[in-house]
């Protein structure tokens, strides 16, 4: 983990590298994620002063997309289809389920910090729903036993 001053380092680093690109926020604020493995409160003021931005413009932007975490990600990422198809195919009782066996709900990481659960809206996998994404790889038809794997 980096100290704040090692933090906004790479943080002007990553401003450098990205300013001269036409429409910069999203490729910073991915840069940013891929650094830390989410985007840090701290980054937001440095963020906007690089882009003449308000703070509230980058924070709006942070909150509208989904991917991007204001705080670290456990240890696996699942990531669950809640699409038309899947919710056709039993997705929402198989998320219940692993809702349960987590002990958690959507965009929560469990006490030990081995899984966080997030709602995704299509996958790409609706003939094979219900489907979710584990660590970006995907799986089709997936249930509750996928819990099994992201709990080692």
């Amino acid at each position: 983990m980096l100290d704040s001053a090692d933090q906004s380092d790479r943080i002007a680093e990553i401003l450098e590298a990205h300013l001269g690109l036409e429409g910069p926020l999203l490729p910073i604020l991915h840069a940013i994620q891929e650094a830390f493995g989410y985007v840090p409160d701290s980054a937001v003021p440095q963020i906007a002063a690089a882009l003449t931005l308000s703070k509230a413009e980058v924070h709006g932007v942070i909150s509208f997309y989904h991917d991007f975490r204001a705080k670290p990600a456990g240890r696996h990422v699942l990531k669950l289809c809640r699409a038309e198809s899947c919710q056709t195919m039993g997705a929402d009782a198989v998320a219940d389920r692993i809702k349960r066996a987590l002990g958690i709900d959507w965009h929560e990481t469990t006490a030990d910090g081995r899984v966080t659960l997030e709602p995704v809206f299509c996958l790409g996998l609706c003939a094979c729903g219900p489907a979710a994404m584990v660590d970006g790889r995907l799986v089709g038809r997936c249930d509750e036993g996928i819990v099994a794997e992201v709990a080692q």
